[in-house]
């Protein structure tokens, strides 16, 4: 039997149900809920009442969107997710202006963000200057990278073992903080009255929840590779992402309860110290630790699901061709792996990738929409297209999610300044010229 050119093997299908559900997990829980319930509680005008709305009305709508992504995925279980969603509705110009800007800023950037971020912790157990903090971030992308080279189940299992223990960390102090503290004992709850100002504030606290949950989205992208994903992709990011608002609802009562109201809204690194009060530096140092993990972990998810991307984009001639082959013994996509990689480490090298990311991350919202939109475009082309899963209270459900990533977007656009906007719209903008010319070598 005469095995087919690189170009054209395709990647094999070796994500469960199980694995779904830990990757959506493990990508989006990274150092967020650890850090900024305070930021949340203080800009929800100090209620905790509206707070834990918040943080319960945002993992909803991200449920909106993963219910509609979920349609979108069984039509179409492709390699390449969100990405084959925009090309296929509304066609490759838009879905290459996508893939752009995942590949040189949002991936990059956040990869690059994790990748510095747990060297900078590393440096509460080891004592770094800036120049080993760099090294250490340029280690934590190149182990990532050889984990996603050398096979997709190995990256698989990483992520499973790495989310398993940030899970069960999250889980003690779940049930250990309440059972400690007493921060919760005659608290009101909520505001005696509601003006624009607190609404105002709530809107600020729901776009930081909302960068909480991103990344369940991520997990469209290697559709391709889940076993059975007419069945088990929809059900599995459903799952996941139902998940996610128990944990972060929960986590964030063990923290009120542990320290109270004003001493989660003095803190920025509210779990280490929650812990710190009521058992000690050691286990306040563990949980560093596992917030370590849970940054790499993430950034592994972000790895190991953007890279589909690049490959999906390659194959369809608009990209670097390298990047479009499978690896002959690993059966990965090495190229786009260590592709997307050498961006994040350069970016974490530069130092300025943060600035980067504020200016870009807002447009990837604009793409996020785009794909619940794409669901409207497929219903009305396709009305007789198999749909192993359609989303329950259709049109409502992707409209609402539309809606939000618009409110996203609109609240991004008239906070920053509008030079900020500018280069945030105009990066996405350098990718028009690389388009066309992918196209004229393409013929």
């Amino acid at each position: 039997m005469t095995t087919p050119p690189p170009e054209q093997r395709d990647l094999t299908r070796v994500i469960r149900r199980s694995d779904l559900v830990l990757l959506i997990l493990g990508g989006v829980i990274g150092s967020g809920i650890f850090l900024v319930p305070g930021g949340v509680l203080n800009d929800s005008g100090g209620s905790i009442g509206l707070a834990l709305a918040v943080w319960f009305l945002g993992g909803v709508l991200s449920l909106l969107g993963a219910l509609t992504y979920a349609e979108l995925a069984g039509i179409n279980p492709g390699t390449g997710g969100l990405y084959l969603y925009i090309r296929d509705a509304f066609g490759r110009f838009p879905a290459f202006l996508y893939g752009w800007t995942l590949f040189f800023a949002i991936s990059a950037g956040t990869v690059a963000t994790l990748a510095v971020a747990s060297a900078a912790y590393v440096g509460q157990f080891v004592a770094l200057d800036p120049r080993a903090e760099k090294v250490v971030a340029l280690l934590v992308v190149a182990g990532l990278a050889w984990i996603n080279v050398r096979g997709t189940r190995l990256s698989v299992k990483f992520l499973d073992v790495t989310t398993i223990l940030k899970l069960a960390a999250l889980a003690l102090l779940i049930v250990a903080l309440p059972l400690a503290g007493t921060g919760l004992q005659g608290v009101t709850w909520w505001p005696e009255s509601v003006g624009w100002e607190v609404l105002s504030g709530v809107g600020l606290a729901m776009v930081s929840v909302l960068w909480a949950y991103e990344g369940w989205q991520f997990s469209t992208y290697v559709a391709g590779e889940v076993v059975e994903p007419q069945r088990n992709f929809p059900a599995g990011i459903v799952i996941g992402t139902a998940l996610l608002i128990g944990i972060y609802v929960l986590a964030n009562l063990a923290y009120l309860a542990a320290l109270g109201p004003a001493g989660v809204g003095a803190s920025n690194r509210v779990a280490s110290e929650a812990v710190a009060v009521h058992f000690g530096q050691g286990p306040a140092t563990a949980i560093a630790l596992v917030i370590i993990i849970s940054m790499v972990s993430a950034a592994h998810m972000t790895v190991l699901t953007a890279s589909r991307v690049y490959f999906a984009m390659a194959r369809d001639r608009v990209f670097f061709a390298r990047l479009a082959e499978v690896h002959p013994t690993y059966g990965t996509p090495a190229f786009a792996v260590i592709a997307g990689c050498l961006v994040a480490g350069g970016l974490s090298l530069l130092g300025t990738f943060q600035e980067l990311l504020s200016y870009v991350v807002f447009v990837g919202w604009i793409f996020y929409g785009l794909g619940g939109v794409a669901l409207f475009v497929f219903r009305r082309r396709q009305p007789d297209a198999p749909r192993p899963f359609r989303v329950p209270g259709y049109p409502l459900v992707p409209f609402l999610f539309v809606l939000s990533a618009l409110a996203i977007v609109g609240n991004a656009i008239v906070s920053q300044p509008p030079l900020r906007t500018l280069l945030g719209l105009g990066s996405v903008a350098l990718g028009i010229p690389a388009y066309l010319a992918w196209r004229r070598r393409a013929g």
